[in-house]
């Protein structure tokens, strides 16, 4: 005898489906998100880049022509940081999306699997301690280790947006510094 009905089967199947479109609705907007910030970035760059070559063309002398390209540099790390901030926002908020959701249908399905064991055991036949026990010391070991993947996911998560913080904080400073030195 099957602890499934058909209307539990199909039930299951229809709310697995809806989560996997609700994690693919998000995946593909994180990546327009990612594609519009790049179509962004492409037309300020093309635009920039006119009036650069526009600014050098109208250098007087060599002196000048040079004196615009070396004014380039610093807006363009600068640019290169506020790109790369932008890029880590868009997967950092796209991921905690995707891992809320995901974390959220870990908790559904952890819950159906307690309440099958709970009425596996609560049903089960005289004699079969041993194997209920059982089930439940997996079900127990399956689930902390899930909670142990998780947990590091985050100290990895929170460990790379440090990281990241900190490297753009030196970027800036080290960006600044030739800026503050020129003045």
């Amino acid at each position: 005898m099957s602890p499934f009905t058909p209307e539990q089967f199909a039930a299951a199947q229809k709310s697995n489906v809806s989560h996997l479109f609700a994690l693919t609705n998000t995946a593909f907007e994180g990546f327009q998100k990612l594609t519009e910030l790049n179509l962004q970035t492409l037309k300020a760059t093309l635009s920039e880049g006119q009036e650069n070559v526009q600014a050098a063309l109208a250098g007087k002398d060599l002196r000048e022509v040079f004196a615009a390209q070396g004014n380039l540099a610093q807006p363009a790390a600068e640019k290169a940081v506020a790109y790369a901030r932008h890029v880590y926002e868009i997967a950092s908020n796209t991921q905690a999306e995707l891992s809320k959701a995901v974390e959220a249908q870990y908790e559904q399905h952890n819950r159906n699997v307690q309440a099958f064991v709970d009425t596996f055991v609560k049903n089960a036949p005289a004699g079969s301690e041993a194997l209920t026990a059982l089930l439940q010391s997996g079900v127990a070991a399956a689930s902390t280790t899930y909670q142990s993947f998780q947990d590091a996911a985050k100290q990895t998560a929170e460990v790379a947006k440090a990281n990241f913080a900190k490297t753009a904080a030196s970027a800036t400073a080290a960006n600044a510094t030739p800026r503050a030195a020129k003045a």
